[in-house]
């Protein structure tokens, strides 16, 4: 993920591979008719808002998650959207954020925030509250920020998720009192309020720590919140949290929260049944899944737009993928709108293509990046590039060159028939250019694993978001040394282009440079191709409110809630 943008699938990017089932026009329209229904956009958050006033103290929730990641540190660049949700719950909340993407200090552990200019410089101050403290007795103070700010910031070994931000601090100092944080950057800084909404206990103080220490490892003692851990079992991949007996702040609504570890099949079967509160955790819901519920009684369905991106990669350390126009081929042969037929049958839905990993189509400053590069869908021409780049169609269907065969392998994470359905359109797609594309089902624990040691030739995943300041996250996504952007196609000058439009001093003047660079720096590089983000639709059991508090996934678009507010209503 922050925008920071994180996978998103079978866990991360989705659990099988951000998938999100959504709809597209064609599909019955409900009314007996055999008439096609005028698909529909979805817009906004839909997460069953309710005061805690008007929530009851008490209950139980179980959830299913694609994958209990085998790095558990959100922050670390091979963390994933499941391994964030798991975060949220035993790791200070010290930033929030409204579903429109405003965002604010959490009371419980700020008491104070202020932004200024100071001798051309940005100055953020942040005051932790009296109480603030984590699980172990270590106080929230100056020294955790500026602990986070050296993991963050790109120097050592420390492998974050994202430097961005971070490496624009030149000190982060004590205030007045070791409670305050004045945090001074490197001249000014326009996305102020899109840092620390993680933050690194100071024990984590050497790039080895952090690095490792959460393999496997969740560290309880690091945390602090609400909810602190009961059980983590690590063989049956299931982790329960309670109210934490070290906690300050409102008093937790739920007396347990569990999630446990499962692929598509299998969570839509316990929800059916009874055994999990939540359907379209794993994944968002189908049509077929939306059959299989509609008789059932006591739930609710739920459908909000998506801060996420489902997107192609192709791996240019293979030696097919090696050169430009052999790449740029490959995306102008796959029919977006072929898959998101696949994808949206039965769903009414529809959406403007996705265009850019900045920004989406409902937001402010937004241009179809992919537009402007030249993208087109024009099999014709994807031929014609591949015949003058040398690539000979052989008798089988498939073309070589130099001895190398035009082939590769998709990997797909769980046993969801939509993600099957769109590998095998893809594969048809890919054939017409000569392409044999090899489809390689794997469970979904095998997500982070498989994508962090790139075991793929080609995948198809997703990008979340988890705050509304795309254009920051921008080097996240294209810079060379990119955790998320696998592709091995950028080169540093594209970090130093990025790097000048980072240094305008307003986001009314990034943004639309950062729009008109990301059409350059895809045409230069034709690594990934943004194919469509979808509504998430999920069920949950009626009264269940304040769903998916979590950054980057969920009902909430770009909502980071309180996550002592989740549970049942009176």
């Amino acid at each position: 993920m922050k925008k920071q943008t994180k996978w998103l699938g079978a866990a991360a990017i989705a659990a099988s591979f951000s998938l999100a089932l959504t709809a597209c026009g064609g599909s019955p329209s409900g009314d007996g008719s055999d008439e096609p229904a005028e698909a529909q956009t979805v817009e906004g958050a839909d997460y069953n808002p309710v005061d805690r006033d008007d929530m009851q103290q008490g209950g139980t929730v179980v959830q299913a998650i694609g994958e209990i990641s085998p790095q558990m540190n959100a922050m670390h660049s091979d963390g994933q959207v499941d391994t964030q949700t798991i975060w949220t719950w035993y790791n200070p909340q010290i930033i929030l954020s409204t579903p429109d993407g405003e965002a604010y200090p959490n009371p419980a552990y700020i008491s104070d925030k202020n932004v200024e200019e100071v001798d051309g410089n940005t100055v953020l101050t942040l005051t932790f509250t009296d109480e603030a403290e984590f699980n172990d007795g270590t106080p929230m103070d100056w020294k955790t920020i500026e602990n986070t700010w050296i993991a963050n910031n790109g120097e050592g070994d420390y492998v974050p998720n994202s430097t961005e931000g971070y490496r624009n601090i030149a000190s982060v100092e004590q205030g007045e009192t070791e409670k305050q944080a004045v945090v001074t950057f490197d001249g000014t800084f326009a996305w102020v309020d899109a840092l620390f909404f993680n933050v690194v206990h100071p024990a984590v103080d050497t790039a080895e720590k952090f690095n490792e220490a959460y393999l496997e490892e969740a560290n309880p003692e690091w945390g602090a919140g609400p909810y602190a851990i009961k059980e983590f079992d690590k063989n049956a991949r299931v982790i329960t949290f309670e109210p934490n007996e070290n906690w300050w702040g409102d008093e937790p609504m739920l007396d347990e929260v569990t999630f446990r570890e499962m692929d598509d099949t299998a969570a839509m079967n316990a929800f059916r049944n009874g055994e999990v509160d939540i359907a379209g955790t794993v994944q968002s819901l189908s049509a077929d899944d939306l059959e299989q519920i509609a008789d059932m009684e006591d739930i609710s369905t739920y459908r909000a737009a998506r801060a996420a991106t489902n997107l192609v990669e192709l791996n240019a350390e293979r030696e097919q993928f090696a050169d430009l126009e052999t790449r740029q081929a490959m995306f102008m042969a796959i029919d977006r709108e072929q898959i998101t037929d696949v994808m949206w049958d039965g769903l009414d839905y529809t959406e403007e293509p996705a265009g850019s990993l900045n920004l989406y189509p409902f937001q402010e400053g937004y241009e179809d990046a992919l537009a402007n590069a030249g993208w087109e869908f024009n099999v014709d021409e994807a031929n014609q590039i591949l015949d003058d780049a040398g690539w000979v169609m052989g008798d089988d269907g498939v073309r070589e060159r130099d001895g190398v065969r035009f082939e590769g392998r998709l990997p797909s994470f769980g046993d969801d028939p939509l993600t099957e359905a769109r590998g095998r359109v893809v594969q048809q797609q890919l054939a017409q250019i000569g392409f044999e594309l090899e489809l390689d089902q794997r469970a979904p624990s095998e997500f982070s694993t498989t994508i962090s040691e790139k075991d793929w030739d080609l995948v198809m995943l997703g990008f979340s978001s988890s705050d509304a300041y795309g254009v920051m996250w921008m080097c996240q996504l294209y810079c060379e040394g990119s955790g998320l952007n696998l592709s091995s196609t950028m080169d540093s000058t594209f970090d130093e282009r990025i790097h000048q439009v980072e240094a305008l001093p307003t986001a009314e003047e990034q943004i639309p440079a950062a729009m008109e660079l990301e059409a350059d720096l895809m045409a230069e590089s034709w690594g990934i191709l943004p194919l469509y983000s979808g509504p998430h639709i999920m069920a949950a059991k009626d009264g269940l409110a304040n769903l998916t508090p979590e950054p980057y996934t969920g009902l909430d678009l770009f909502g980071i809630q309180p996550v002592e507010n989740f549970g049942w209503a009176a």
